[in-house]
């Protein structure tokens, strides 16, 4: 059996000021092998061993605005170069958008890099086989005790010189922490090869059988052998074949009243919008206006799209013909659609169309008031009222 080698010596102390002592002597002494085992942080420890800043930090700031990069890059490339989308009359390059996301990468990427760079790199774990652990050394200084252990490859280490000190600093339980004895494994013995043989035939024999012989088996084909049809699959029950099958023509689901001039050219009869134009119905239109409406019409109904070159700009929701229109046809519209415009009755619902009608009147008042209404509106204003 070979001579065991020694790793360091350890000495316990009973209070932080007697280990904060030995740690700033033992740096004085000259040693740079050494560390202190604490139960807890204590103040005045950094500058007593004179520890120099660590360098994780750089390395959580790398990874971080690695992945700052990534996300950004990634969501232009995905949102504005492969498959480029209009959602909400946005840019396809939405910056404040992408923030969100961005910041989830960049903290993730962060802090994992922190993690395994500390535990990898910095304090060379997994490391099972480090001689300080499981001692009564390690015991004592996890729970009320405060040890220092000087490793004896450092180049001022001598054995007894290290006890004398400790002894001058009075460390109590000076310790010698030896290596563990290694036993040589050959990891290509025959009989290794054999029973690694026998354990990736056995899995491989018993995973075979399991996924391609006994979940076909009665009852374990329950799963598979289902009475329902996949989503988008040939029916056997149906005549017509399809398994997806449409509601029955002239269906009305509950709640739900069906617009009565759908798919008309216009309404056969004038409608009147049932709201009454209240500041609620009036903001709830103007958020729906501004959401939907605005991408193509424009802010203010001016039909100064924000999509130039991609759809045709459509008219002013000012001109003299859109004024005259009973707010039924500019529902009838809004159902059904006009010319490039698509019908809005899967976004907007009953109600929101009519305020969004609300709304477009009181744009159209508000650029086409005349002399009399715009100096009424000027009387009514919380500066004249006070004079």
């Amino acid at each position: 059996m070979s001579e065991r080698k020694l790793y360091g010596l350890t000495a316990l102390f009973q209070t932080p000021d007697e280990i904060v002592h030995a740690a700033k002597k033992v740096q004085d002494s000259g040693y740079k092998k050494y560390d202190v085992h604490t139960p807890y942080p204590v103040h005045g420890m950094d500058a007593a061993m004179k520890l120099k800043p660590s360098n994780l930090g750089y390395v959580t700031l790398i990874f971080g605005l690695s992945g700052a990069a990534f996300a950004l890059l990634f969501m232009y490339w995905a949102m504005s170069k492969d498959y480029p989308m209009i959602i909400g009359g946005k840019p396809f390059f939405a910056l404040p958008a992408f923030i969100p996301i961005t910041f989830e990468i960049t903290v993730l990427l962060a802090t994992l890099a922190t993690v395994i760079g500390m535990l990898t790199f910095y304090f060379k774990f997994p490391n099972n086989s480090q001689p300080l652990h499981d001692t009564p050394y390690m015991k004592a200084v996890s729970s009320d005790k405060y040890g220092i252990c000087i490793e004896a490859d450092d180049e001022l280490f001598d054995l007894e010189k290290v006890k004398h000190l400790f002894k001058e600093l009075n460390g109590q339980n000076v310790s010698e922490i030896y290596f563990p004895v290694t036993e040589p494994f050959k990891i290509f013995e025959p009989k290794f090869l054999i029973l690694l043989a026998v354990v990736a035939l056995s899995t491989s024999a018993v995973t075979y059988l399991t996924l391609n012989k006994l979940l076909y088996i009665t009852p374990y084909n329950w799963l598979m052998n289902q009475n329902r049809v996949n989503v988008q699959s040939k029916s056997t029950f149906y005549a017509d074949g399809f398994g997806m099958r449409k509601p029955v023509e002239g269906t009305v689901a509950r709640g739900f009243i069906p617009y009565e001039y759908k798919g008309l050219a216009a309404p056969v009869v004038p409608l009147s919008n049932p709201l009454l134009p209240t500041a609620q119905i009036l903001q709830l239109g103007r958020k729906r206006f501004l959401t939907f409406c605005s991408p193509c019409h424009g802010n203010f109904g001016d039909g100064d799209s924000r999509l130039r070159g991609q759809f045709p700009n459509p008219p002013s929701l000012h001109s003299e013909k859109v004024r005259g229109w009973h707010d039924g046809n500019i529902y009838h519209v809004i159902v059904n659609g006009q010319n490039v415009m698509p019908s809005y009755s899967s976004q907007l619902s009953r109600d929101d169309r009519w305020a969004v009608i609300h709304y477009i009147r009181a744009l159209q008042k508000a650029k086409n008031a005349s002399p009399s209404e715009i100096l009424e509106a000027k009387k009514e204003t919380p500066s004249n009222a006070a004079k």
